[in-house]
């Protein structure tokens, strides 16, 4: 994994949303230099399809609150994998199980990758104040 630089409002938002929410093994590829669709993609684990829908709903209704809304949609009603596009960003949302199956790590391997620290363990004052980008 490389170390990249981030200043996106609107990733740091979805970041931030899916920590809240106890996301696992977030993970951000910055495919700007590799394809021509989107920027970003944000990938998220949920622990069941509950948690994925959750998660999915949060990011959802968190950019809706800031003007942006999803040019698309996809497995909302199944929760084992939700892709949530809002075109320059694309967010994935995946059981376990379906992450392993789809290996988008390993299909856009080229891409400069920031894997999220898994902030949920922590007690909620270590990590009410930290930046996701430090």
């Amino acid at each position: 994994m490389q170390t990249l630089a981030i200043d996106h409002l609107q990733v740091a938002a979805i970041v931030e949303v899916l920590q809240e929410k106890k996301g696992l093994d977030i993970l951000l590829m910055d495919l700007k230099e590799i394809n021509d669709s989107a920027d970003f993609f944000v990938l998220c684990t949920g622990t069941s399809d509950m948690h994925v829908r959750s998660l999915a709903e949060a990011v959802r209704d968190k950019l809706r609150e800031q003007g942006e809304r999803a040019w698309h949609v996809e497995g909302l009603e199944n929760g084992r994998w939700v892709l949530l596009d809002f075109v320059d960003i694309v967010v994935h949302v995946f059981r376990q199980d379906a992450r392993e199956f789809y290996a988008l790590e390993r299909l856009w391997g080229d891409a400069e990758c920031v894997r999220i620290e898994d902030t949920w363990g922590e007690p909620l004052g270590e990590t009410a104040n930290k930046s996701i980008w430090e």
